[in-house]
This record gives structure tokens, C-alpha cells and sequence, in this order.
């Protein structure tokens, strides 16, 4: 097991010494990350195939040209955003100078998952070096091959007491969180997330947790049915539905539910052909113990659509249940796999109160062309994002997470 007191110790004296508080060092180690992303895209792009089976296509869109503009965003506006801020005085402050600085908490940990290991580790990493911070970077062990990538190629670019790797499991990521971080970030399961604030609430560690859900998508009669059940399909699908924001159930009506099976068929004909396994289009579960836990979530309701699979290459079709309960596992626990339950009600009010009587979800859809069901849906539910008519495209609009910092400083 590797010594994290030595390596958080070389974290803290580097940030102590004020080197990452140099706005030129930080757009340094920034541009050489944005260097490391297109000198080694192809290495990227093969690990990622060999974890997950990724189509490149899907690789360069989720992964690499998404980490890549990341960077060079924050880069354009790097100078603009580590600028103090000036709020507008009361009238006790009138003849004062009153600024409001943005201070790096410290030394950072930011651990990764395993369903974009490459964008969900590497994207928070880059916006903790822009806010001046050190960070101890965690892939998942469970994507082996870009956790390999990432020990080997990151050191290299990266000044390694700010930002050193550390790799392993289980054990290595308790060991690790036995140590006190200024700040910790994690993305991944909400069994691991309450690990992680339990280790963060013995040092009253601020802490970002990112963490799953179910996503409901509701569908009534009135949208062009075809372009909808594309925009579904395609984000149920992406990462062969190993994405937190995937849509994860139908809410419809029972005449909806048919009309979707029978475009959904027609679709997947469309996208991967009459045999969907040897398509290069579909990636594959990410390992045997998710791909066992996926054929049991199979086993509520009845299948209507797809239904293979094949253990020796991890490979699940892309299935549609129906008749499923609302209290079958399928619709208890997230599903992160190719499986699409249809839960049918009969009205926009029965589908808000099946919602609202559950956790909140991450994502709600919504696909309905009126204005009225929208607005029902807007003020009546509580989520952390809501996209009409589409899936996924909102995770574009979203904040980007530049500064891992405190805005306390006031002088």
C-alpha cells in the first residue's frame, strides 16, 4: 500500500509554498493537461475500448473533446475569473474599499468513476488546478485500463507534488480517506458516496458529492412519437446505459407504451442492424458482477423488447420491459445497463404523484408538446435537472465547476 502521508504531505508543503497560487503555473499545468488529451487521444480512446468496448465515435464525444473544450474554456476565462470581486457597498462601507477574494481550500481529492473514468475524474481535477488548489487525483480501479492510462501518462504532464496519482481499491481508497483533505469531490454510487461523508464529517471536509438516481421519463400522446423514442433511446443507450443521467423508466399510457415498442424495434433495426451483438456501435457492462446484477433487474416485469445476452462478452440487449410494479427491484434501485422499464399511467397528475412519492430524481424528462404539461411538470415535481422533449443535451448547459475554492477572504 502506497505511504499517503508522504504523498500528502508533499501536497501540503507544495501548496503551502504558494506555487499553485501563481495564476502562470496554474494555466501551465492546464496547458499541459489540454497536451496530454491530444497527444494521447488514440491511447485514450483504446483504453476506454478496452474497459467498456467504447465506439471511438462515442469516445471523442463524451470523453476526450468534452475534457478537451473543458480546458480551453476555462483557460479563455482564467484571468476573468481570479479577479476579486467588488460587491455593492451599504452605506456603513461608502468611503471604503471593499473586495471579495476567492481562495483555494488546499490540498483537494478528486475520485473518479468508472462509467466515464477519463471526463468524470479528469474535468473536476482540471477546474481544482484553475482555482489554485493541489490535488490528489483517485481513478476508479474498476476501469483498469484508463486507471493504468491515467498513473502512467498524467505524472508526466502534471507537476507531481500538486497533483500526484493514487491508485487501488477498496482498501487503498479507506486508507486514503483516513487522511484530512481541505476539500474531497467524488463522483460515483450513493453506497460509496455516504462512505465518503462519513470519512469527511470526522474533519468537517467540505465535500461535493455526485451521485446517482433514478431519471423518469414521461411521454404522452401528443409528441411526434418517432423523434422522441430516437432522443430516448439514444440516451438510454450511450455508454450502453452506464450513464448516471440516463433516462432510467417510462411513465406512459398503456396506448403510448405500444406505439414506443413498436418505433423502439424499428430503431434499434435502424442503428445497430439485425444483429445487435456484433454491432461496433453498443459498448459493453463495464464487468461480471454488474453484468449479473443487471440480469436479475431483467427478471421484473415482462421483456417486449431485446432480451439477450451473453456472459462471455458482457453483452445485454437493448431491452424494454412491460407490466413491471413500481415495487419490482427494476424500479427500486438505478439500473446503469441497456434495460428500459415502462411504467403506465394514464394522466400528466398520476405521473407527478408517482414522482413525488419516490426520492427526487437526478434528471426528469419530460416529452410533450404542451405548454401546459410542461409547466405542471416544472412547478409541480423537484429534480436536480429538467429536460423537455430530449435527453441528455441539458448536461451541456451545466455550470462548470471552475473554482474548488472559499469566497471568505474580504478585504
Amino acid at each position: 500500500m502506497a505511504n499517503f502521508d508522504d504523498t500528502l504531505q508533499r501536497a501540503r508543503l507544495a501548496f503551502s509554498s504558494g506555487k499553485t497560487r501563481n495564476v502562470s503555473f496554474r494555466r501551465k499545468q492546464l496547458e499541459n493537461l489540454l497536451r496530454c488529451y491530444e497527444e494521447h487521444e488514440n491511447e485514450i480512446i483504446s483504453a476506454l475500448e478496452a474497459d467498456l468496448r467504447r465506439p471511438k465515435q462515442e469516445s471523442l464525444i463524451v470523453e476526450t473533446e468534452f475534457m478537451k473544450n473543458d480546458i480551453k474554456h476555462i483557460l479563455f476565462h482564467l484571468d476573468e475569473w481570479v479577479q476579486s470581486e467588488k460587491p455593492p457597498k451599504p452605506f456603513v462601507n461608502l468611503m471604503d474599499d471593499v473586495q471579495i477574494y476567492n481562495d483555494p481550500f488546499g490540498v483537494v481529492l478528486v475520485i473518479g468513476a468508472w462509467n466515464y473514468p477519463l471526463q468524470l475524474l479528469l474535468v473536476p481535477v482540471a477546474s481544482a488546478i484553475a482555482a489554485g488548489n493541489c490535488v490528489v487525483i483517485k481513478p476508479s480501479e474498476i476501469a483498469a485500463n484508463c486507471a493504468k492510462f491515467i498513473a502512467d501518462v498524467i505524472p508526466k504532464y502534471l507537476d507531481n507534488d500538486c497533483y500526484p496519482v493514487v491508485c487501488g481499491g477498496p482498501s487503498e481508497t479507506a486508507e486514503l480517506l483516513n487522511q484530512r483533505f481541505d476539500y474531497i469531490f467524488y463522483t460515483g454510487s450513493t453506497r460509496v458516496g455516504k462512505i465518503i461523508h462519513a470519512a469527511a464529517n470526522k474533519h468537517l471536509t467540505p465535500t461535493t458529492l455526485e451521485l446517482g438516481g433514478k431519471s423518469p421519463c414521461y411521454i404522452d400522446k401528443s409528441v411526434e412519437l418517432r423523434t422522441a423514442v430516437k432522443r430516448i433511446l439514444w440516451g438510454k443507450l450511450i455508454n450502453c446505459g452506464q450513464t448516471c443521467i440516463a433516462p432510467d423508466y417510462i411513465l406512459c399510457s398503456k396506448e403510448v407504451q405500444e406505439k414506443f415498442i413498436a418505433e423502439a424495434k424499428d430503431v434499434l433495426k435502424e442503428w445497430y442492424g439485425d444483429n445487435i451483438q456484433s454491432s461496433p456501435d453498443l459498448s459493453r457492462v463495464i464487468n461480471a458482477n454488474n453484468f449479473q446484477r443487471l440480469l436479475g433487474l431483467m427478471k421484473s416485469g415482462r421483456v417486449a423488447v431485446g432480451g439477450n445476452y451473453d456472459a462471455s462478452e458482457r453483452f445485454i440487449e437493448p431491452t424494454i420491459l412491460v407490466d413491471v410494479k413500481e415495487t419490482d427491484p427494476i424500479m427500486e434501485e438505478e439500473i446503469f445497463g441497456p434495460i428500459l422499464p415502462i411504467f403506465n399511467v394514464e394522466s400528466a397528475y398520476e405521473a407527478i404523484k408517482f414522482i413525488n412519492n419516490r426520492e427526487s430524481p437526478l434528471v426528469l424528462y419530460i416529452f410533450t408538446s404542451e405548454t401546459d404539461v410542461q409547466n405542471l411538470f416544472i412547478n409541480g415535481t423537484q429534480s436536480g435537472g429538467l429536460c423537455v422533449n430530449d435527453t441528455i443535451m441539458h448536461y451541456a448547459e451545466k455550470s462548470h465547476l471552475l473554482y474548488t475554492c472559499s469566497p471568505t477572504r474580504t478585504s
